[in-house]
């Protein structure tokens, strides 16, 4: 076999490989075979018609065609190895030419892109310092007093303030019609919570008990609900109840309730909550100050990313959401129903981020390539431990599920990544 590789625009080009020789004729008399074993000619047991026969009720043009198909993929092999291709989607094949002597096979091929680097070393990109505050302490310990607050019923002449409880009967008409969804009874609200369209709450200010109010919304633009994106609609409202919270005293008593490990004074629980917020913020600040870096040496990177790869994904993408919706109990169907979307409008929706994990993880192997960062064997027999350790399996089996090779070119990844970070300024 003999073959020629062209680059075209778009990471995509043409293999051609020239199939002739013993190689072309083994192709043509396995296709003969497979048509022979699957012929039924009146006088011929199944697979016993003669070659000569079988070639009459074939065209020729059939036969090349069934052969080329059986000498494709030995044919996109050598071709891949000749000239160290690097697919990242699946070849079509076209039969350019085929006769007895020879076939002429085209493989129309989507190539890794080519990444031209711009600056990712020295940037002047910092990581946010981290406070935690006393108010940052006060209101998670608030939080603490809410979760065991009671609430109290107001007098009947009380006036709902911000923070309050009215428990209502609602009625969201549109047009003066009453629309899907739009209806409740005895629905406790808690004002100022951010639960319901904005504006909402904020009118049910100052209401009483027994009072009746019509609450005039516009629905946000990005609604779930198509026909009511960016729509005006009126809520009759009927309030039974106006609540308001009775906090409990902050002692003690209140945080042993709490049943956490070693904590069970208001002292301990603030120096605990102090801690946690540390690291939470300190996390924070880490995850932004890498997608910023991230972003920027992306931003300055040049690489036409092709469709093949921006739309495999998006498939890993979706099945993740998949995931995440069987973990809270729905299907993905279920969720597309229930929000009046298409399968299609969400994988639209994931493209644009589908495209910026793309071109992040092209980038940084590029930068792997630039700086000969390696990850050890080593380094991915520690990961795989970790990995064991983590999911509770056996490194052998962790093993047969992910390649080394796999968990190498991650690590390498990573190493580059971290390496931009300390260049930083």
């Amino acid at each position: 076999m003999t073959s020629t590789w062209t680059l075209k625009e778009n990471s995509t080009g043409e293999l051609e490989v020239t199939v002739e020789g013993e190689a072309w004729k083994k192709a043509q008399k396995k296709a003969l075979n497979y048509a022979k074993s699957h012929m039924n000619l009146k006088g011929f047991r199944q697979g016993q018609i003669p070659d000569a026969l079988v070639k009459k009720q074939l065209s020729s043009k059939a036969l090349y065609d069934m052969a080329s198909e059986e000498v494709a993929n030995e044919a996109l092999s050598e071709g891949i190895k000749e000239h160290n291709i690097e697919l990242v989607a699946r070849p079509t094949l076209d039969v350019k030419e085929a006769d007895d002597e020879k076939a002429v096979l085209v493989f129309t091929c989507t190539v890794l892109p080519e990444v031209t680097l711009g600056e990712y070393k020295g940037l002047d990109i910092k990581k946010a310092d981290v406070e935690v505050t006393e108010e940052d302490v006060e209101n998670e310990v608030k939080r603490v007093q809410d979760r065991y607050a009671d609430w109290v019923v107001r007098e009947d002449d009380d006036a709902a303030q911000l923070g309050d409880q009215v428990v209502i009967d609602f009625v969201g008409t549109k047009d003066g019609v009453a629309f899907e969804g739009g209806s409740g009874e005895n629905y406790p609200l808690e004002l100022g919570s951010g639960s319901f369209i904005p504006g909402f709450e904020e009118q049910l200010v100052g209401v009483k008990k027994g009072e009746e109010k019509d609450v005039e919304v516009t629905f946000p633009e990005n609604y779930q609900a198509a026909e009511l994106a960016g729509q005006p609609a009126t809520f009759h409202c009927t309030v039974h109840e106006v609540k308001y919270k009775d906090l409990p005293e902050l002692n003690d008593e209140l945080i042993k309730k709490l049943k956490i490990e070693n904590v069970e004074t208001v002292d301990a629980y603030k120096e605990k909550v102090k801690t946690d917020l540390t690291a939470q913020k300190e996390r924070e600040a880490e995850e932004n100050f890498t997608n910023e870096l991230l972003g920027k040496v992306c931003d300055n990177a040049n690489v036409e990313i092709p469709a093949a790869m921006i739309d495999a994904e998006v498939d890993r993408m979706y099945r993740e959401f998949e995931g995440r919706m069987q973990q809270s109990g729905f299907t993905a169907k279920q969720f597309l129903e229930a929000t009046h979307q298409t399968e299609e409008a969400i994988r639209a929706q994931m493209s644009p981020e589908a495209a910026a994990r793309v071109k992040t993880q092209l980038v940084l192997e590029a930068i792997v390539k630039a700086e000969s960062i390696e990850a050890s064997d080593e380094d991915v027999e520690k990961e795989f431990t970790t990995m064991s350790e983590m999911y509770n399996m056996e490194v052998e089996k962790i093993k047969s599920l992910i390649s080394p090779e796999s968990i190498k070119a991650d690590l390498a990844n990573q190493k580059a990544l971290d390496f931009i970070k300390t260049s930083v300024k």
